[in-house]
Formats: C-alpha cells, structure tokens, sequence
C-alpha cells in the first residue's frame, strides 16, 4: 500500500500502533540494534566532509596540500537508480550510477553527487488487455520522498540560477543522502518559474530536444553553482555520460572570470580534473543540438568565456564550419576532459571507433579512451540470505568493503546442499511475489480473470526458471527465444523436465518497435499451452529486479553484438548464484567461464542479420535443451544436481567476485581519479603555471605548425629494396621548423598490419631522433631492424611534443608524410 515508501508507511501508521510499538519490548530491541548499526556506519564519514553554519552542509574547500589523494569527486549523472521511493530512474544507467554512490559511501571514497529531481520520473508501465503498453507518469509528492529542502543560515531554501533566453530560471536544490554520500537534486517546478521553465524537470528524458537541453543546462551549469553555494571545492570531475558535459563550460567561465585566466589557459585546468564516462555503443545514441538552438540558449557564452563562437563550436563540432553538423554532448565532454572511457572493454574499442573523429591523426587503438567495467553494489543486489552465508563464509575483511576478491573462493567451502537449498528458497520467494501482485488489485492485471486462476495453478517454485528482464529494445532481441513456437513448445512442455520463463521490461514511450516485441510476448504468453508458463511482469522497476535476478536459476541475455555497452541485470544476477546464457558481449565477453555459465559464439556468422538472428535462435533452443535443462534435472541420491551447484560455486568464486561495484570503484581510483587529483593539483600551483605554459605552447606551435617543410627524406622502399628479416635500414627525415624547438617535433614510423576484414591497424611506431640542426633545418634519422614476415603497411607521422602533456591526444596535432 506504501509502494515500499518509508515515509509513505510511517504516515499510515495509527497512533494506537505507535503506543503499542513503544510498549513491545522486542521490537525495541530490534529498533535500537538497527540504528546502532546505522550510527556506527554513519561515524565513519569522511573527514573530508565537514558542517559548518546552520543546516546548509557545506563541505571543507581542499586545502594546497602535498597529498593529491585527498580527493573529492564530483559526480554528475542525468538519473540515479537509488531506490524505488525516489523515481529519478530508467534503467541502466541510473541503476549503475545509484550502485556507485553506494559503493563510494560504503568504501569512504569522498564523493558528493549532482542530479536533477523529476517530478514525474520515469513512466510507469501498465499493460492493456490487447498487451499494448500504456505509459503512466504519477506525480511524486516531494514531501513524502528519501529529499529534503537545503536550507542556508537564514533558513532559506537554496536555490541556484540559470539564464535562458529572455529570463532566469531557478532552481531549488534538495539533499538526498546515500549512505555516507550527498546526492544534491535540483528542480525547477515552483512559483519563482515561468510555467514552460516549471516543466524542465517534470519528466526523465521527457519533452522535445530543446527540453532536453534546458535540462542538460540545468544539470551541468546549475550543478557547478550548487557546488559553489553549497561550499564545495572538488579536485575530480566525473561527468557520468555527455548530459551533464555543460560543467566543463561553467568551469572555464568560474575560471576566466574569477581567476582571470584566458579561455585556453582554464580549459587546461578544466581538463586536467575531469573525466567523461561514455555508455553509449551506437553514434546515434549520444546527445547532439542543431547549432541554430544553442545559439538562441548559449550565443551569450563566448562573451562570458571571452573567446569567440568559433571556439566554442569547436569543443562540440569536428567540422564547425559546417553549419548543419550537430553540436555534440560527448564531443564537448571528451574536449573538456583529460581522460575518457568506456564501461566494458569491448565498449571502450567500440567508443575509440566512435570518437575516433575527434582526432584525426591517429588510428582508434592508439587513442586514450580505456575502460573500467561496470560492476553492481553487493549489499543491494545480494539477496539477504546470500550474504548471511556469504559473509560467513567470505571473511571479516568483507563486511569492511576493503578486502581481496579472492575471499570470494571460499564459497568452494560450502556444502552442496546449503547452497542448493538457498538457491531453492529464492526461487520460491520469487515464485509468492509473483503470486501477490497477481492478487494485489491495486495492479492493474492484463489477464482474464480466468487466466489468472490458470497462471496461479500452473506457476512452479520447483522448475528450471530462466529470466529475461531488461529496457525493450529492438536490438536486444527478446524475440530470438520466439524464433521457433513448436521447438519452444517442446522445451517448456516437457513433462520430465519443464521450464518456465518471465519477461519484464519497459519499452520507450517513442519506440513503437520495442512496445510491439512486448505486446507479441504477452500474446504468446496467453496461449494455451503457455499460460503460466511464459509470464511477462510489468511495470519493471528496482523492487521487481530485485525479486528476478535472485530467484530465478538462470539469466538470459540475447543483445545483438557489440550493441550492449555493459549490461549489469547479469552481474546482479551472479551476485545470488543465477548462471548467465548469454551472448559475449559488454560485461560477459569477460566475465564468462565455461564452467560458469553458458555463451553464444562470438564471432558473427551472417551479414543478413535475420539469418544471423535465426542461427541465435537455434543455438539458443540447442544449449537449453542440451546443456541446461539435463544439468538442472541430473540429481544425486539426495536430489541434488551436483554439477549445477558446482557451477553456482564457479560463478561466485570466477565471476561475481570481479564485478562488483567495490572493484569498479577501485579501478577508477587507480586508473583516474589518483592521477587527475595530481595533474589538477599541479596545474593549480604557483598562480596556475603550468597550465599558462601549456596554453602558451600549444599557441605557439599551432600558429607554426602548418609552415614545417618537408626539405628532403630517405624511407623504405618495399618495392625496390629486398627487406630481409634481421637486418637493418635506415630512414632520415629533413625538415625546415622554422622558430621551433626540434624536441618540439615528434617524428616517427608507423608500421600497420591488414586484419583479415581488410582494415589496416597500427602494431608499432618507432620514434626518430634529432641528428642534426643547422638553423631551422632539423634532421631526424632511423635505424630499424625487421623481426616480423608478412606485409607490413608504413607511413611517417609528425606530431607536436612535450612531455608536459598527458597523453597524445591532448594536442593531437599531426601531420603524415
């Protein structure tokens, strides 16, 4: 009746129950044992946080210190999966950035949030009785949510502003805290707002393209100032996707202004503490603004920033001559940040193709973009019975959020027979949840009261149950396991060993072809000989996934490769002992085992994607029916299957340990955050130094750049000299450099192999040295020594150099030769 609110719960509660609550002694105990534990887990907040004057909890600006590692993050994300109380999700991403927070508050990483609170979230889904999805949008009383008002010394509600054409828009901000860690939330919708300017933050994702720009305004640029007002000086930028990529412009403008730095000079320090995480596997997919609407928002920045338009188009655009070319998001994220990456590995070369525009100098494998894989917050998706024997069996370092991954082997000490009957209970509690919302009449039901009493009869808690519940999208391809209906019959009808699945999942309001897949599905799941047997649960959300990824035995992923980014429902699901039937893509390219779950061959077979879908199809039915469903049914004398709890223990002990939200946050400690605390910190020093330096050099030397002349040059001649292994050759490059330093000109060899699809990839460069210099002539010499057959493809490439510089694409001024 509460939708799982507490604040919703505890206004239903009569004053009769709270008296006689104070008078039950052993609820008292259970009360005071749960906030003891709250207490103690809240004591340990990060000294880095610290309150100051009335409630306005204003964090402590960071000092100049030596310790770089004393960060504090900044983390900037359109929606957060939290829980289901607070409605400021859609699906993976949320989810992923909710689990984060977590993550953060539970390892003590110093870390405050910026979000924008919806007031009607993401749509609820209901069902028709055709199986058509109805969207539904319920208003959240913000009374009665996990927020509250943040108010200043004079109890004033803080609010921060934005100007838009014509007018200020306001923005209230709320604080919702997860854990030890601060989510800030703003939100438009109140009196101070014209009525267009109230709706910004009514609906995730909702309204047109100019909507989603005031948002994406509203979350970058009001974010920084609801930092500023609330006192907080971060040293890591985090932009969680290209939505919130505005910060990196309000940051240039906080600089220019206020520590008169020159619009160049503050985009060194800007990039030198942020870092963009991309999501997004396909081009179409990232935000992009027709450059026409961002001069009606934005045409007062470059006087603000002061540089000129040109300049600004250029963080967006590759062509920003071209008018027609849309000013990109994830462009202007990766233009303002020091490092990017991707949320698997295989997404991280999927976004190297992607991105590779922006850098036209270099192939994609030699660009900067790497990659931390997803991971999911244990203590959130692991059933509750799971981690009491887990947390027996795991060690007293593992309760501490600091321990090594390998704890997770110990699951090999379990017996066989306590995890199958976990794994037994978790499939009956999902089995009587599914019952109790076929009961609960405050659900809308999509059935006939008749397939009701049917579906209740024939549902199982002692079958092989496989789950399929994600957003429904055409390239997911829920569809393949409906490829063959007879063969499909076959397997769910078994009368040896049957099989069950449930469907959950929400289709865009504007993706016609996803709301079709659904309504096909509940079709399907109406006939005859399938009614109870194919269920499809709507209204997918936090509670529901929860129920799905611990009670089910197996989780089924069919994506259409290399479309999924990550994908996190599967690591959810190892969490709780579920084995995964997936395709190797996203997470599961690295997270598979043979012994520990089962996968659909890598490598495509068909350019015709309906015949690549068909052969999916059937090697789907054939794993099920031969590999699957004998496992689950082979049981010992004490009717346990051995074999499968043996690959339970795999998937905990080889999978679940390394996809977990504790080794995702490390890795981004370690590969990020460390390093940008330090660079910003350096780039700070004596009066921002090194960034005027750097900003200085990258002026000069583009001014010169196009006036190197090639004078003279020796290369290798394949096609006139026999190239023979062992031996060595030499090359020599002769330029005119005019006024620069030759240390400033990078010169190299790059030799590039023919994959067997026919594109050329890089396999090695070979840096030149300066041999000589008379006046602005610079000779640059070679001496290379074959060790590889075959036919290699060479080419010389001259780039701008300094050692002050993080990375290659930093300055990726490049000329071939």
């Amino acid at each position: 009746e509460a939708d799982y609110n507490p604040i919703a719960f505890l206004e239903k509660i009569s004053l009769a129950k709270y008296q006689a609550l104070e008078e039950d002694a052993e609820f008292l105990v259970r009360l005071n044992a749960v906030y003891a534990r709250f207490r103690s887990y809240m004591a340990q907040k990060s000294p880095l946080f610290d309150k100051h004057v009335g409630n306005l909890p204003n964090l402590q600006r960071l000092p100049e210190h030596k310790d770089t590692k004393k960060y504090m993050i900044a983390y900037f994300s359109m929606e957060y999966g939290v829980h289901t109380s607070l409605k400021i999700y859609s699906g993976g991403l949320g989810i992923l950035a909710g689990d984060y927070l977590k993550e953060a508050s539970d390892k003590g990483t110093p870390m405050v949030a910026i979000g924008l609170l919806y007031r009607y979230g993401y749509f609820a889904q209901k069902l028709s009785a055709t199986g058509d999805q109805v969207a539904e949008y319920d208003e959240q009383d913000f009374m009665k949510i996990p927020a509250y008002p943040v108010r200043d010394a004079d109890n004033k509600w803080v609010t921060v502003s934005v100007a838009m054409p014509g007018r200020t828009v306001h923005a209230r901000v709320w604080r919702s805290d997860v854990g030890r860690t601060e989510l800030y939330l703003l939100d438009t919708d109140f009196e101070d707002n014209l009525p267009e300017d109230r709706s910004i933050t009514h609906q995730l994702y909702g309204g047109n393209w100019e909507n989603r720009l005031k948002q994406e305004l509203i979350l970058g640029v009001g974010g920084i100032r609801t930092l500023r007002a609330l006192g907080v000086e971060a040293n890591v930028y985090h932009c969680n996707e290209g939505h919130a990529a505005f910060i990196g412009l309000e940051r240039i403008r906080e600089l220019v202004n206020e520590q008169h730095l020159t619009f160049f000079e503050a985009q060194e320090v800007v990039r030198a503490s942020s870092l963009f995480t991309t999501h997004t596997p396909v081009p179409a997919g990232h935000d992009a603004f027709d450059e026409s609407l961002l001069r009606t928002y934005i045409s007062h920045y470059p006087q603000r920033l002061k540089t000129s338009w040109e300049d600004l188009m250029k963080l967006g655009k590759v062509d920003f001559k071209n008018p027609s070319e849309k000013f990109s998001m994830s462009h202007l994220a990766c233009n303002c940040s020091q490092e990017v990456n991707g949320v698997s590995w295989l997404h991280g070369e999927v976004s190297r193709e992607i991105l590779r525009g922006l850098w036209p100098g270099y192939q994609p494998e030699e660009l900067h973009i790497g990659y931390v894989t997803n991971g999911v917050h244990y203590d959130t998706w692991a059933s509750s019975e799971w981690k009491s024997l887990q947390a027996e069996a795991f060690g007293a370092e593992f309760k501490s959020h600091h321990y090594d991954k390998s704890c997770f082997s110990n699951i090999h000490s379990v017996p066989d027979e306590k995890i199958w009957e976990l794994r037994k209970m978790l499939r009956n509690k999902l089995i009587r949840f599914i019952r109790q919302r076929i009961n609960n009449s405050a659900i809308q039901k999509y059935h006939t009261p008749r397939e009701l009493v049917e579906i209740k009869d024939t549902l199982r808690d002692d079958i092989l149950t496989i789950g399929f519940a994600r957003r429904f999208a055409t390239y997911k391809r829920a569809h393949l396991l409906f490829k063959n209906i007879d063969r499909l019959n076959d397997i769910i009808n078994n009368p040896q060993m049957p099989v069950q699945f449930l469907f959950a999942g929400k289709a865009h309001p504007a993706d016609k072809a996803g709301q079709d897949l659904i309504k096909y599905i509940v079709e399907v799941s109406r006939r005859p000989q399938f009614i109870g047997k194919i269920l499809f649960l709507q209204n997918y959300d936090i509670r529901v996934a929860r129920k799905m990824v611990s009670g089910v035995d197996v989780w089924m992923n069919t994506p259409t490769r290399p479309l999924e980014a990550s994908g996190t429902s599967g690591e959810k699901a190892v969490m709780n002992g579920v084995l995964n039937l997936s395709v190797l893509d996203g997470w599961w390219v690295e997270g598979y085992k043979p012994n520990a779950g089962w996968a659909l061959p890598m490598e495509r077979a068909y350019d015709n994607q309906d015949f690549q879908d068909e052969l999916d199809s059937e090697t789907i039915y054939t794993l099920i029916e031969n590999e699957i469903v004998p496992k689950f049914y082979a049981r010992n004398a004490n009717n346990i299957p051995v074999e499968w709890v043996q690959m339970i223990k795999h998937n905990i002990a080889d999978v679940a340990s390394s996809f977990t939200t504790n080794r995702m946050l490390i890795d981004y400690e370690t590969r990020y955050y460390d390093k940008l605390s330090t660079r910003y910190h350096d780039m700070r020093t004596d009066d921002f130094a090194k960034a005027k330096d750097i900003a200085e050099w990258k002026k000069r030397v583009s001014r010169q750049w196009g006036s190197i002349d090639v004078i003279a040059q020796k290369q290798l001649n394949m096609q006139q000299e026999d190239i023979t292994l062992g031996s060595r050759y030499e090359s020599e490059v002769r330029l005119d450099i005019g006024t620069l330093d030759p240390a400033e000109v990078g010169v190299e060899l790059v030799i590039a192999e023919q994959d067997h699809s026919g594109k050329k990839k890089i396999t090695g460069t070979f840096e030149y040295a300066c041999t000589q210099q008379v006046g602005s002539s610079a000779t640059y010499t070679l001496n290379i020594q074959m060790e590889k057959p075959g036919i290699i493809f060479t080419g010389v490439r001259l780039y701008a150099k300094n050692p002050s510089l993080p990375h290659r694409q930093d300055f990726a001024l490049v000329r071939w030769i």
